[in-house]
């Protein structure tokens, strides 16, 4: 039977409409691959006298020494301006720098030109985010990503995506789903349809496109079945906020079979050996499934290496990092090669499930349904005040 084509599947933003620009931090000194190195430049700022400040801060038209802001939702934080800031750094907390790439964020809203604050106040537990990645014409991998942490919505093609919460409220709360979809898809394939299982089957059978991210339906039961679960596995790679690891069986586990040099300059892949080459040191069995992984036309694993080489100019804040390779960096090099080699593997199941698929669900069937068009109230945030959130010089904010 034919297989539903892009123009008639619908798009991920009529199926999940509340959406987020990525976070624009303007200046890269507040990010980065390690927590340390992120304290020692926040004490290295507070340091610093008005005129060190002002030329170390790299301010913007959004954010100078004398920018009044909030806090961001869910953390405490001095709201004086930069120029009077002192203390401690405010913990780093985890984010997602792109594909496969999480780093540490100093959660301060005076750093961050654009935090989108909307998004801090969904985080949490319970929550989760999709990132559609950048369409590059005849590239392979991923249309979009799944996260635990909030997403910057960065993406290796240079074009931001649009960041998708799966719940509008904190505590995984009131589904952004297109109103009436999960009740439409429950009637059509006679089972309860949540949206965690909307989002599994997403991430099995999302394709990218020109005109946006295009996620083709079902209303075959067992073919949904197979979506989720296998859109189950694909989360479980992709969105690790349990702190579960990933491992592959013995003897195709990556091992570091040559120590890693204090200061490596150079990546590259030994397909003969199945061997990640950094510098003299190597990493191996790497398949070449996951050596070739990409988004947006870029190998995961390159951009990866490239970004904990980035250098910053002498005298900057971003000057300060690790003197040596950290040993956490290994691990994580390690957990990055078995999620791609993992995800790889899942690829041709994914195929399968693309050729299984019958016309249903497309987005002229969602209109007769009534499920589109969205109404606009579903494209804007919900409110979620519970609570007084703390505004400029120890104000109460105005939401």
């Amino acid at each position: 039977m034919p297989g539903v084509t892009h123009d008639e599947a619908a798009l991920l933003a009529d199926l999940m409409p509340w959406s987020v620009a990525p976070l624009r931090p303007g200046r890269g000194w507040p990010m980065g691959p390690d927590a340390a190195s992120l304290r020692a430049r926040w004490a290295a700022f507070v340091r610093a006298d008005t005129a060190g400040r002002e030329e170390l801060l790299s301010p913007s038209r959004s954010r100078t020494l004398h920018t009044a802001v909030a806090q961001l939702p869910g953390h405490q934080g001095e709201t004086v301006p930069l120029a009077a800031a002192s203390g401690p750094c405010p913990d780093p907390v985890r984010v997602l720098h792109g594909p496969f790439d999480e780093q540490w964020l100093i959660p301060d809203h005076r750093l961050i030109d654009a935090a989108r604050p909307e998004l801090w106040r969904v985080a949490g537990a319970g929550q989760l985010f999709l990132v559609e990645q950048g369409y590059v014409t005849g590239s392979s991998g991923p249309a979009v990503l799944a996260s635990a942490v909030l997403p910057d919505g960065r993406s290796p093609a240079g074009r931001p995506g649009r960041i998708r919460p799966l719940f509008r409220r904190p505590g995984g709360l009131e589904p952004n789903v297109a109103p009436g979809l999960l009740a439409h898809l429950s009637g059509v394939l006679g089972q309860d349809v949540g949206a965690v299982d909307l989002l599994a089957w997403t991430l099995a059978v999302a394709k990218g496109s020109s005109a946006g991210c295009r996620v083709p339906l079902t209303s075959d039961a067992e073919v949904w079945a197979r979506g989720t679960e296998l859109g189950g596995r694909i989360l479980g790679l992709q969105a690790r906020g349990d702190g579960a690891r990933p491992k592959l069986p013995g003897g195709r586990r990556p091992y570091v079979r040559a120590p890693l040099p204090a200061r490596p300059v150079e990546l590259a892949y030994d397909a003969d050996e199945e061997a990640l080459c950094v510098d003299e040191g190597r990493i191996s069995p790497v398949p070449r499934e996951a050596w070739d992984f990409e988004v947006s036309g870029v190998r995961v694993l390159e951009l990866w290496f490239a970004r904990r080489m980035t250098v910053g100019d002498a005298g900057s804040l971003e000057a300060i990092r690790p003197g040596k390779w950290p040993q956490a960096w290994t691990s994580e090099l390690l957990e990055l090669i078995t999620v791609l080699t993992l995800l790889a593997e899942l690829e041709p199941l994914q195929a399968e499930l693309t050729e299984a698929l019958v016309p249903a669900g497309t987005a002229a069937e969602l209109r007769g349904a009534g499920v589109l068009p969205v109404a606009a109230t579903a494209r804007r945030p919900a409110s979620v005040l519970d609570h007084h959130e703390e505004g400029p010089g120890g104000q109460f904010a105005l939401i």
